[in-house]
């Protein structure tokens, strides 16, 4: 596809939800992983004994931003097999707005990705697209998650 018809495939569906991921189980063993990779060792998220004990969830929780960095994987944008479109060379992450963490994923939780296109415009070389990524906890009425990512596309 080229950007142009890509543009015009998009503008017909802003507002609407474009994507919708599988469930995702969070474990403990990836909140550990990005606990190391952060230095976030805070103990509501690495110690399940003293989570157990102390914590209003009885249960380590998954950091807010680990559960935001899966915005890329749940959104399929790091599939080499399935780009998000054809003739879409890179995807790159522009930043946030609107971010918010209004419900706590506690570990063993199983999540998915709601993407709702909100605009796109186009940008020197591609497009900038703009979404409201929405992280919905399994059972749970309150998201985990909710921003306004924007990502551009480079053709």
């Amino acid at each position: 596809m080229s950007q142009d018809q890509v543009l015009e495939r998009l503008q017909a569906q802003v507002g609407q939800e474009i994507h919708r991921s599988d469930w995702f189980e969070v474990t403990q063993a990836r909140v550990n992983a990005f606990a190391d990779a952060t230095g976030d060792h805070q103990w509501i998220h690495v110690d399940a004994e003293r989570a157990a004990r102390e914590s209003p969830w009885k249960a380590t929780i998954a950091h807010g931003y680990f559960t935001l960095s899966l915005y890329p994987m749940l959104r399929g944008l790091v599939n080499d097999e399935r780009p998000v479109f054809a003739g879409v060379r890179q995807v790159i992450n522009y930043g946030l707005d609107k971010l918010r963490f209004p419900s706590a994923v506690v570990v063993g939780s199983r999540i998915r990705a709601r993407c709702v296109l909100l605009k796109v415009e186009p940008v020197t070389g591609g497009l900038q697209v703009t979404e409201q990524y929405t992280v919905e906890i399994e059972g749970q009425p309150k998201p985990a998650c909710v921003a306004e990512a924007i990502m551009r596309l480079y053709f």
